[in-house]
């Protein structure tokens, strides 16, 4: 008999990276939303208690974690003694936009450090507790539109999400028998803290509206959606899947 999809999550334990704003904020609230216990993880323990604040203001509850996701042993150590997670937001990252031969050595290292290395090293030590266990699971890597394309001043952070892509891939028929499900979001240019900069710049964010079908910028709810949807039930079939939250950006 066919029943209608299962999106709630509850009895599931959720850890966000980069929780305390923007779309790892909205992920987090939306998998409260759903059912999930939710752990928020972020380096500024201010900004975190700021979002657990907002959380129950909301009507939800949220636990916070400080932790440096760059940090191997840290991560390993606070992993070990937590709960297991049977959901996983990889949602930390950065950027820093400029042409190749102004690039350091320190931004190729601290893109490559969080928007990767990081990704690896929570996706492990989750990834050991669900199989120490026998837990499915989803996790999910917050790409982006450049996952699949390139643009000019992002030669380095293109690079680092393409990467992200083919963890994604890979980790998914490595996982699939343990039913660990792997999928990537790409979301396009979305409007937060972290791009509002970047959009007091006029003729770039001309630049950016041309490039998306539907004419506007995304919003951090509009994340949500596709969120609560790869970690539940309603996408089991869904694997090694990148999803496009992208305004039409790459239907060229």
């Amino acid at each position: 008999m066919l029943s209608a999809p299962n999106f709630r999550l509850d009895g599931k334990r959720a850890l966000v990276t980069g929780g305390s704003r923007g779309i790892g904020f909205a992920s987090g609230l939306a998998l409260a939303q759903a059912g999930a216990a939710v752990t928020l993880v972020a380096r500024d323990l201010s900004k975190l208690e700021l979002a657990a604040e907002e959380f129950s203001q909301l009507g939800f509850n949220c636990a916070i974690l400080q932790l440096d996701v760059t940090d191997s042993v840290a991560v390993r150590q606070v992993i070990q003694q937590a709960e297991p997670f049977q959901i996983l937001v990889n949602n930390a990252g950065m950027n820093r936009p400029m042409p190749l031969i102004e690039l350091t050595d320190d931004d190729i290292d601290a893109v490559f450090d969080l928007n990767v290395k990081a990704a690896f090293y929570v996706t492990r030590e989750v990834t050991k507790r669900m199989l120490a266990t026998q837990q499915a699971g989803s996790i999910i890597n917050v790409s982006s539109q450049m996952g699949l394309v390139g643009s000019p001043r992002r030669t380095l952070y293109c690079a680092s999400k393409h990467a992200l892509e083919g963890m994604t891939k890979s980790l998914a028929w490595e996982l699939g028998p343990a039913n660990i499900r792997v999928n990537t979001i790409c979301p396009t240019f979305i409007e937060t803290d972290m791009t509002a900069v970047m959009f007091a710049d006029q003729e770039f964010k001309a630049w950016v509206l041309q490039k998306i079908a539907l004419g506007r910028l995304g919003r951090p709810d509009e994340i949500m959606g596709a969120i609560v949807f790869l970690a539940s039930e309603a996408s089991s079939l869904i694997t090694g899947s990148a999803l496009m939250l992208d305004g039409g950006w790459t239907a060229v």
